[in-house]
């Protein structure tokens, strides 16, 4: 790893922590229902929308919920919000704020989109700025990422009352939760940073798309079309090209800051454009790169520091925000390694991969030269630890093991930080399976934070942890037997093979990147996968829940000489132990079909 990569990591790691720990005070109290200093004037409009849903008690404030009523309001909550997604994609040919009139969204597609979007991956099967509206953009894609972002906020508070309450059937109200997290948390942030970035150059306009004429004409070759829209072919049945010349580039406009601010700050991930962050409209400077992957880790880094704050003991906060940074510095140290090495077929057809006197060679495939590798690769490894999805490099064009790390921090499940509230909510799950292992090896009932850890909430862990592992690996087995699932991939082989499996874990673990060589804007593959990103994400917060209510209606038991210290340095380990085993070990043998193999395959030559 280069000198410049590692001022870079280190750049980063200090920002964020400066960032977060601030930023951990303001959600503890967002979860304690506590009034949040500078925005107390808020105070009189939360109240209002309590008592225009009918939800306020007779103080006020919403009256708390079991588990299951939380997880029905939950469910509730986000299939609305999937069907009024769906619905005005369907219809937005005859709404306004439609200045390019973008026909409506095909049923396959809208329905991807929609469930998609709820289920906070972003995944995006269509080109943004030929597809979406500026409406549909606006008011059901860029809701949508505040309103996921909220709901994984508030499994987070519900999971850390179930630790820190003492014998209580209640873990909280979903519509408080939801609403004081919008209100306090990602509508300031996501003001702060579009300003930020708008100051950048990122656009925010309604304007019609821009005709613009090139400097340099450019000529190039396609296939003819019929008026069918299908190509044309001669007596020998071989294709017919014509040769155009472009004198003029269509360039596309929109409100792009203020959904660029909530994507990043709620680990969504979906682009307004197509080329998502690599687009100089949406990430048009280094300070801008900069301020997007910080953006993208503050809020789960200060979620640790808020559960430490919640459950009364700082330190088991910093001990999660230990075992996610350890983590993520080995898989970023291993991607920018692998992508700082020369690529070998490059390498034997004689061509310069040194970009400047700051790239002294690496592979550039797939990057913008205005970020470089170290922060093209960073980027990539933010963007899939946090299950954010934004992008700006293609990972499909990384070297083999350069894109397995990217693959393998989503497979970890979101935990590496992960997304905003699932990434908290996560990792403490695996943490309630480290505990409970290691109750086993010293022939103890293991207990966490006071609370006994029993054969209930490892059923419900032991859900939480296989659902997402079953979906990857069902729904790629069946993709690769399938034709249909096979007329998508555009490279054969073992790096067709990885396509496949980085669509179904990014969908499953709610991430939403991709290895673009995948063409999976089909009925196949928009149905596979929104069944995968709904119960990937669903499926998985439903038996959490169901933890956090049966740990809220436990005693609080304080720590005695036979209690495991989970703040230490060894809890660290044993927690990182247990998220690299039980987390990745299912996809051991899919990565060495995929990524694996094609390695070998490339420096075997």
């Amino acid at each position: 790893m280069t000198m410049q990569s590692t001022i870079l990591l280190l750049a980063f790691l200090a920002a964020l922590l400066a960032l977060a720990w601030p930023l951990g005070a303001l959600l503890a109290r967002v979860g304690n229902g506590g009034a949040v200093p500078y925005l107390g004037w808020l105070g009189k409009l939360e109240t209002l929308l309590y008592r225009a849903a009918g939800i306020a008690g007779k103080d006020g404030a919403p009256q708390g919920q079991s588990w299951k009523a939380y997880a029905i309001a939950l469910l509730l909550f986000n299939g609305l919000g999937a069907l009024a997604t769906y619905g005005l994609q369907r219809v937005q040919a005859f709404l306004p704020l439609n200045p390019q009139a973008m026909a409506n969204v095909s049923p396959d597609s809208a329905f991807n989109t929609a469930v998609s979007f709820v289920a906070n991956t972003n995944w995006q099967g269509y080109s943004g700025e030929q597809t979406m509206s500026y409406l549909t953009q606006m008011l059901v894609l860029t809701c949508q990422n505040f309103f996921s972002a909220a709901t994984g906020i508030a499994v987070a508070y519900a999971l850390i009352r179930g630790f820190s309450s003492r014998s209580t059937k209640s873990i909280g109200n979903f519509w408080a939760d939801v609403t004081r997290s919008t209100l306090y948390v990602l509508l300031p942030l996501s003001l702060v940073l579009a300003v930020a970035l708008t100051g950048q150059g990122v656009i925010q306009n309604f304007s019609a798309y821009k005709d613009v004429q090139l400097l340099d004409a450019v000529t190039y070759t396609q296939p003819k079309m019929g008026a069918d829209g299908q190509p044309l072919k001669d007596a020998k049945g071989e294709p017919l090209t014509e040769t155009l010349t472009a004198t003029t580039q269509t360039i596309a406009m929109g409100p792009v800051a203020s959904q660029e601010a909530i994507k990043m700050l709620g680990t969504n991930g979906g682009g307004f454009f197509n080329a998502n962050s690599a687009h100089p409209y949406e990430n048009p400077t280094a300070l801008s790169n900069f301020l997007e992957m910080l953006a993208i880790f503050v809020i789960p880094a200060g979620l640790c520091f808020a559960f430490g704050r919640m459950v009364g003991d700082r330190r088991q906060g910093w001990a999660v925000l230990g075992a996610m940074t350890l983590l993520f510095v080995v898989c970023t140290v291993a991607v920018m390694g692998a992508e700082q090495q020369a690529h070998p077929a490059l390498q034997a057809l004689h061509v310069d991969q040194t970009m400047s006197a700051l790239q002294s060679g690496g592979n550039m495939e797939g990057k913008e030269t205005r970020f470089g590798i170290s922060a093209s690769t960073l980027f990539a490894a933010v963007t899939t630890a946090a299950s954010c999805g934004a992008v700006n490099a293609m990972h499909d064009s990384f070297m083999p093991l350069g894109g397995m790390i990217p693959m393998l921090l989503i497979q970890f499940g979101e935990v590496i930080f992960g997304g905003v509230g699932s990434g908290l909510y996560g990792m403490l799950v695996f943490a309630i399976m480290a505990v409970f292992i290691a109750g086993l090896m010293i022939g103890r009932t293991p207990e966490y934070l006071g609370k006994k850890i029993q054969a209930y909430e490892m059923k419900m862990t032991s859900i939480a942890i296989l659902v997402t592992p079953t979906l990857v690996l069902a729904g790629t087995g069946i993709a690769v037997m399938c034709d249909a699932g096979k007329a998508g991939i555009a490279n054969p082989g073992a790096h067709g093979f990885s396509e496949i499996l980085y669509a179904f874990s990014s969908a499953a673990n709610n991430n939403g990147s991709a290895f673009a060589g995948l063409s999976a804007n089909t009925p196949f593959y928009n149905s596979m996968l929104a069944i995968a990103m709904w119960f990937g994400r669903f499926a998985m917060i439903v038996p959490i829940l169901a933890i956090a209510g049966s740990l809220a209606g436990k005693q609080r038991l304080e720590a005695n000489a036979g209690t495991m210290p989970t703040h230490g340095p060894m809890f660290i380990g044993l927690l990182v132990g247990v998220v690299a085993l039980v987390g990745v070990l299912n996809y051991v043998p899919a990565l060495a079909l995929g990524p694996v193999v094609e390695h070998l395959q490339l420096f075997a030559q």
